[in-house]
């Protein structure tokens, strides 16, 4: 059976809308009032990566926003936009776009490093940020030059860069997601379960999903040897005066907790970091409740 990006219009508690912004129409999925708090998945996943969360924070006083990223879910899949410039430019005209001035930005993995570059990308509309399973981009880069480990997590990125064969493979059956969904979660974890490799496999396999998905990462090393690379990597140099909430799991197999510390050195605001014992890379689904709780208690500290 076919499949078309209504499959990821999951019903819950929340409301699904359609937003323009920044050239491209946009999927949310929003519950409750209150100031805004924009959540961004990562990959090989959509917005339903943050379904336990939402609950919690619009509970708290909050509207949670769950955005499917530029290519990904029921969001636009247009032929190009796939660099971070353009990914915190989505995320502050969505902001925009739902009536907000300014919003506490949230990511898991790829959204996590959007969220990083949001305070000196999108400055005016960015009140705090949180990151999971994603070091500062700076670190990011450092730990995948220095650290065996890291480089070897890496790979993943490497085959990436292939043109048509990443594609064909997230296409043609769950292999492709499941061995990322497995490898990069914890060992000691029940995550993920056989309806999580069929959620998430089945959405990557929507019309131009994964050549989407890919070209997000095509980007990061296509820019290396461009000027819009190191351009980048010198813009985010400086210190970021926002809250910043940053939570690491000690099992992440694509995200090495041991070789991508340091993150602090860029945060003068307030920084709050935390490990999760015993959890991988896809935080807010292996933990959801350590990790619900972190995060409601961190928007708490945070000025509205």
């Amino acid at each position: 059976m076919s499949l078309d990006a209504a499959s990821v219009l999951i019903d819950g508690p929340w409301e699904h809308r359609f937003v323009s912004a920044n050239g491209a129409r946009f999927h949310v999925a929003e519950l409750g009032d209150g100031p805004m708090v924009l959540l961004m998945h990562g990959f090989p996943q959509f917005w339903y990566a943050w379904r336990h969360q939402m609950s919690a924070i619009a509970d708290a006083g909050w509207r949670a926003v769950a955005m499917d990223l530029r290519g990904y879910g029921a969001s636009d899949k247009p032929p190009r936009g796939y660099s971070t410039y353009t990914s915190t430019a989505d995320a502050a005209t969505v902001i925009r776009s739902l009536g907000e001035e300014s919003a506490i930005v949230l990511g898991q993995g790829l959204g996590g490093f959007v969220a990083w570059s949001m305070p000196t990308l999108q400055p005016g509309i960015t009140r705090a940020i949180g990151s999971l399973s994603m070091p500062h981009p700076r670190v990011m880069r450092r730990a995948s030059y220095r650290s065996t480990k890291q480089r070897r997590a890496n790979r993943y990125v490497m085959e990436l860069q292939r043109p048509f064969a990443p594609e064909r493979a997230m296409a043609r059956d769950h292999s492709y997601v499941e061995r990322l969904l497995r490898e990069w979660s914890s060992p000691y974890g029940e995550y993920p379960s056989p309806a999580d490799v069929t959620r998430y496999a089945d959405a990557m396999a929507l019309p131009f999903v994964a050549h989407s998905a890919a070209e997000h990462y095509r980007w990061f090393g296509r820019s290396q040897i461009r000027q819009d690379g190191p351009l980048f990597n010198r813009r985010i140099n400086g210190q970021i005066d926002q809250p910043v909430l940053h939570l690491q799991g000690t099992e992440d197999g694509c995200v090495v907790a041991g070789a991508t510390g340091g993150s602090a050195r860029y945060v003068s605001g307030a920084y709050t970091h935390q490990q999760i014992e015993g959890a991988g890379h896809f935080l807010t689904e292996e933990s959801p409740e350590r990790v619900t709780a972190a995060i409601v208690d961190w928007l708490d500290t945070v000025d509205t």
